[in-house]
């Protein structure tokens, strides 16, 4: 067995996590912003995205060393999965919300455009 310690507390860690990712994310994204390489809005939601999948890696990452100090292997790898699947699902919603955004510009573009030729 690995001895990794007193078990932590997962909540607390996600909330690290999260805050880490944030000051990361945050700074890296404000780089690309002052530099022109990405709007404001795509500097925020990219940022809001990092933050939260940050907190869920985290705390599986805890949950995980947790398991395995207890020698618990099925729990530990259940604890990654999860921590797998909250990232990946993280990464789907915000492209579907990009995606929903997109249609949303070009409905308003055709919209414009069907009024110009009205006229």
């Amino acid at each position: 067995m690995i001895n990794t310690g007193d078990p932590r507390n997962v909540t607390g860690h996600v909330v690290s996590g999260a805050v880490a990712s944030a000051v990361v994310a945050s700074s890296v994204n404000y780089n690309n912003y002052t530099k022109d390489e990405i709007s404001k809005d795509e500097a925020i939601k990219n940022s809001i995205k990092l933050t939260v999948q940050g907190g869920v890696a985290t705390g599986s990452a805890i949950a995980a060393a947790n398991y395995l100090g207890k020698g618990n292997y099925l729990g530990m790898m259940a604890a990654i999965s999860l921590g797998f699947g909250g990232v990946y699902a993280v990464e789907k919603i915000a492209q579907k919300l990009n995606v929903t955004e997109e249609i949303e510009e070009k409905s308003e573009e055709v919209e414009e455009k069907t009024e110009e030729a009205g006229e």
